[in-house]
C-alpha cells in the first residue's frame, strides 16, 4: 500500500512540475520577445511585431516548428490544470472499479495527444493569418474589427448546442468514464483521447481569443485558464458558461467604440 501511495505522489508531483515548468517557459519566451505580463511589447517587441514575415531573414514566429513548440507548451500550461478534476475522477474509479495507475497515465497521455494535435492546427491557422496580413508577428489581430468579431463569435458559441454537449462531458468526466469504461493503459488512452476531443470542442474559443490580445499575453493565458478550470468544477461549472458568453459579446460590441475614443 505504501509503495502505491509513493507512486501516486511521484506522479502527481511530476504532473504539477510539468505545469510549473510550462508556465516558466512561457514567461521566459515572453520576456525574450520584449513583452510585459499583459502582452504589451516594448521597443524591440514593437519592431518585431511590425516585421514582414516574407523578409529574407530567420524569424522563428514565422516558421512552423518554433511556433508549434510555443503553442504545445502553452497547451500544457493552460490545459493540464483543467484536467485535475478528470484525473481525480479516474482515481475514484481505481477504488470503486478496476482502474489502474497505468490507466491513469493512459488518460493523461490521450488527453495530451489531442491538445498537441490542436496546437499543430492552431499553429497552421496563425501562420495563415500572419502571411495573410490579418495578425502581426506577435499573433495580435491588426484590425479591431477582427478582434471584435472573434469576441462575438466565441461569445455566441457559449450558447450553442455543441458547447453544451462538450461542456457536459468536461463538467462531468465521471459520467464519461462510466459510459466508456476501458481497462488498462490502452483503455485509459482511448478514454483520454475521447475526453480530449470533447475538451477541445468546449475550449477552442478561448485559445482563439489569443489573437485578440496576443498569443503571448500571460494575462490572457492566466484568465482563460482560471475560467476553464471554473467551467469544469462541479459546483460552479454549469452557471458560468452563459454569463461568460454575454461578457464576450458585450466586449466585442464595445471594442470598436472604445478603440475610436
Amino acid at each position: 500500500m505504501s509503495s502505491l501511495l509513493n507512486i501516486r505522489s511521484v506522479l502527481w508531483i511530476a504532473f504539477f512540475a510539468a505545469i510549473l515548468l510550462s508556465w516558466a517557459m512561457m514567461y521566459m519566451m515572453a520576456i525574450s520577445m520584449d513583452l510585459d505580463l499583459i502582452g504589451r511589447p516594448g521597443e524591440m517587441g514593437a519592431a518585431m511585431a511590425a516585421m514582414d514575415p516574407r523578409m529574407p531573414m530567420d524569424m522563428p514566429m514565422a516558421r512552423f516548428g518554433p511556433l508549434f513548440a510555443m503553442w504545445a507548451i502553452m497547451m500544457a500550461a493552460m490545459m493540464l490544470p483543467t484536467m485535475i478534476p478528470t484525473l481525480r475522477s479516474y482515481e475514484d474509479l481505481m477504488v470503486s472499479a478496476n482502474g489502474t495507475r497505468v490507466g491513469w497515465l493512459g488518460v493523461l497521455l490521450g488527453y495530451s495527444v489531442v491538445w498537441v494535435g490542436f496546437a499543430a492546427l492552431i499553429t497552421a491557422v496563425q501562420l495563415g493569418l500572419l502571411f495573410g496580413g490579418v495578425v502581426d508577428m506577435l499573433g495580435i489581430a491588426k484590425s479591431v474589427w477582427v478582434s471584435a468579431g472573434l469576441l462575438i463569435v466565441v461569445g455566441l458559441f457559449q450558447f450553442s448546442r455543441v458547447k453544451e454537449m462538450c461542456h457536459g462531458v468536461c463538467h462531468s468526466p465521471m459520467m464519461y468514464f462510466v459510459g466508456h469504461w476501458k481497462t488498462g493503459f490502452q483503455g485509459g488512452l482511448r478514454m483520454g483521447l475521447g475526453l480530449g476531443a470533447f475538451c477541445v470542442g468546449c475550449c477552442w474559443g478561448f485559445m482563439a481569443l489569443g489573437f485578440v490580445g496576443g498569443v503571448m499575453s500571460l494575462l490572457w493565458m492566466g484568465l482563460a485558464t482560471v475560467f476553464m478550470i471554473l467551467e469544469k468544477l462541479p459546483s460552479v461549472g454549469h452557471i458560468v458558461t452563459k454569463p461568460m458568453g454575454v461578457a464576450l459579446i458585450a466586449a466585442g460590441l464595445a471594442l470598436p467604440v472604445w478603440a475610436n475614443l
